[in-house]
């Protein structure tokens, strides 16, 4: 399901590149300065597994991050079409923000999409299990879970008080298509 779609900032209906090869994701998002890999995410996870059997399970690939990146802390994210208030927690982080510290993201199970907007494009990143992808401090940047959101993500922080946005105030991400897995699966 992973996926790299680019476009010019001024021309959300015609991409300018597409590739789901994730090699070529990887090179073209470092050449931005965004760290995309593909990791082993294979724990198959019960329905009611909490964020301490999320950490365990990969408890290995987050001590490893951690230590090359000085991050000091990860959390957990589990989101699925029941979650409490999804159509809130979507909408969140649906406008463009920038972030003091690096967002650095495993997904390990379902999706979501990433749209970085950098060099006059926008860089829509779709992660799906097994993508790591960790965006620079100061990066404007925006997510989409998707209308009927499901996934799990590991979350790594060097502050420890976690999450804190900054909105740019640019109102772009409403001209961008929104993330659909349907429409994505069928193109």
């Amino acid at each position: 399901m992973s996926d790299l779609t680019v476009y010019l900032e001024n021309d959300a209906r015609r991409p300018e590149f597409r590739t789901a090869d994730p090699a070529l994701m990887a090179g073209h998002l470092a050449h931005i300065g965004i760290l995309y890999e593909r990791w082993t995410a294979d724990t198959s996870l019960p329905a009611s597994a909490d964020a301490d059997t999320v950490q365990r399970a990969y408890a290995a690939p987050i001590d490893r991050l951690k230590a090359a990146r000085r991050f000091c802390t990860a959390d957990v994210v589990r989101v699925t079409p029941k979650t409490e208030g999804v159509e809130a927690l979507r909408a969140k982080f649906l406008h463009e923000h920038t972030h003091a510290e690096d967002e650095a993201r495993f997904f390990v199970e379902g999706a979501g999409a990433f749209y970085i907007h950098l060099d006059r494009r926008v860089f829509r990143v779709l992660c799906g299990a097994g993508d790591l992808l960790s965006i620079p401090a100061g990066t404007p940047h925006w997510f989409d879970m998707g209308p009927r959101p499901r996934f799990t993500t590991i979350r790594f922080f060097s502050r420890p008080e976690g999450w804190m946005a900054t909105p740019t105030g640019d109102t772009i991400a409403a001209r961008f298509p929104l993330f659909e897995p349907e429409a994505v699966e069928a193109a």
